[in-house]
């Protein structure tokens, strides 16, 4: 049962790991693809043009700024670059516990650790996205962003059986 559980434990670390890894090559090949999206979200600006009503009593917390925006962006590409590798490191190491040349707790801790910065950038989406009220008009973001940190946190209950 014990390499079973070790088996998953790879395996649903590998597949969080290959989503991020997808997504932190768009965002370092394309950034306008999400950052223009990001940049909305900070602007308020479908929720201003779309419910202008909604808007007037929280537009204070919109972000214009192109320099700030910018450099949100590329904290949450960092943040996801850093996640994906700890994500591959906890991989390695649990592959490498199953073929007996590491220690199971050391792998699964780098796992959990990959697992939790994973989940914390999905999370971070979901209380920042809050702020700027991205609910009105950005709500398949926000299903996207709750179903990922979903799973980190099942891969991180995954993790904790060992």
């Amino acid at each position: 049962m014990e390499t079973t559980l070790i088996a998953a434990q790879a395996l649903t670390t590998g597949l969080i790991a290959a989503w991020l890894t997808l997504g932190v090559r768009d965002n370092l090949l394309h950034p306008s693809v999400n950052e223009t999206y990001t940049a909305e979200v900070m602007e308020m600006r479908r929720m201003r043009d779309d419910y202008p009503e909604a808007f007037a009593p929280v537009a204070h917390r919109a972000i214009t700024d192109r320099r700030v925006q910018l450099l949100a962006f590329r904290a949450v590409v960092a943040a996801e670059l850093i996640a994906t590798l700890i994500l591959w490191a906890g991989v390695i190491g649990l592959l490498m516990a199953l073929a007996g040349t590491a220690t199971v707790d050391g792998a699964r801790t780098v796992a959990l650790v990959g697992t939790m910065a994973f989940t914390a950038v999905w999370a971070g989406f979901l209380i920042v996205g809050n702020h700027f009220c991205y609910w009105f008009c950005h709500e398949a973001a926000q299903n996207t962003h709750y179903q990922m940190t979903l799973w980190g946190v099942a891969t991180m209950v995954l993790l904790a059986l060992g």
